[in-house]
């Protein structure tokens, strides 16, 4: 893009209030520092921390806030489930960003974000029973959706991609991974000493792709214990979620800086699971709003 290109407006559609078409949220609502969660109601408990709310805008699964924590100013807004959703999440807060509404056309500054997405996770390893929280160094993408983005290999980890796929014996039937990377300045402001820090495998869905069978049968039923024992310059795959890989991917392409932090809910070894979380992802929460 060049910053004499003009957005059409089946690209770019703006509401008639002068809000982006599927947040409703507009340029000056938007804050430098973001939070992301998945769930709609989870966005009340992150700005029940905040010292003033600025806005307050909401439409489908996405339901934004934004205000001050001591001093710091920051929007929560929530994605819903998926890298879908993601994709409409990211391409969104860019425009806000970094595109003029008025004139649509791309701005002559670069506007960057810091985006910390905190959310619930599977894990996979015995050092990541329920409670744990784990930050995202490197997330594998089982949704393909940085496939569809020029400078895709630039933005992924190649060389782990290769080996994880030749380690668990990928079938292309599945689609291709990626390997997006998170902002290293970030995990280590955000993560600090008390996250554990690993690989990530982001999914296409809950059940078949993080390998829960019900009533239908696995492409691959042997491909969650291939997953657990992989091992990459010392880094292990912690655990399962839905996000972090078009997260990280999206925001490198972007020029965004971005993470995920999330709380093991399910440890899938153990075969247990913990329902009643709220307390401690409310921690989480915290460490979050005093690190970002």
């Amino acid at each position: 893009m060049n910053n004499e290109y003009v957005f059409p407006e089946s690209e770019l559609i703006i509401n008639a209030d002068g809000s982006i078409f599927h947040l409703h949220v507009k340029p000056a609502q938007l804050a430098d520092k973001v939070i992301l969660v998945g769930d709609p109601g989870r966005v009340n408990l992150v700005a029940s921390h905040f010292d003033t709310k600025e806005c307050e805008v909401s439409n489908r699964e996405f339901h934004t806030i934004t205000g001050t924590y001591k001093g710091k100013r920051i929007t929560c807004l929530s994605t819903g489930i998926g890298c879908d959703n993601i994709d409409i999440v990211m391409n969104e807060l860019d425009a806000l960003a970094n595109i003029d509404f008025s004139t649509r056309k791309e701005k002559t500054t670069h506007r960057t974000l810091s985006l910390v997405r905190v959310g619930t996770c599977g894990g996979l390893q015995p050092n990541t029973p329920t409670g744990t929280f784990i930050a995202s160094v490197k997330s594998i993408g089982f949704d393909g959706l940085l496939n569809f983005y020029a400078g895709r290999d630039e933005a992924s980890d190649m060389e782990l991609e290769a080996a994880f796929k030749q380690h668990v014996g990928w079938t292309e039937k599945m689609g291709n991974p990626y390997v997006a990377t998170a902002c290293p300045e970030l995990i280590d402001r955000i993560a600090k000493n008390d996250m554990v820090r690993g690989i990530t495998i982001a999914c296409g869905g809950f059940f078949g792709p993080q390998g829960r069978r019900l009533r239908l049968p696995l492409m691959d039923p042997k491909l969650n214990e291939k997953i657990e024992s992989f091992d990459y310059n010392g880094l292990k795959i912690c655990n399962f979620e839905m996000e972090s890989s078009a997260l990280a991917g999206l925001s490198t392409l972007m020029g965004h800086k971005a993470m995920t932090c999330c709380m093991v809910i399910a440890n899938r070894r153990a075969l247990k699971a913990e329902v009643n979380y709220k307390n401690d992802i409310n921690d989480l929460i915290e460490l979050v709003l005093e690190r970002i």
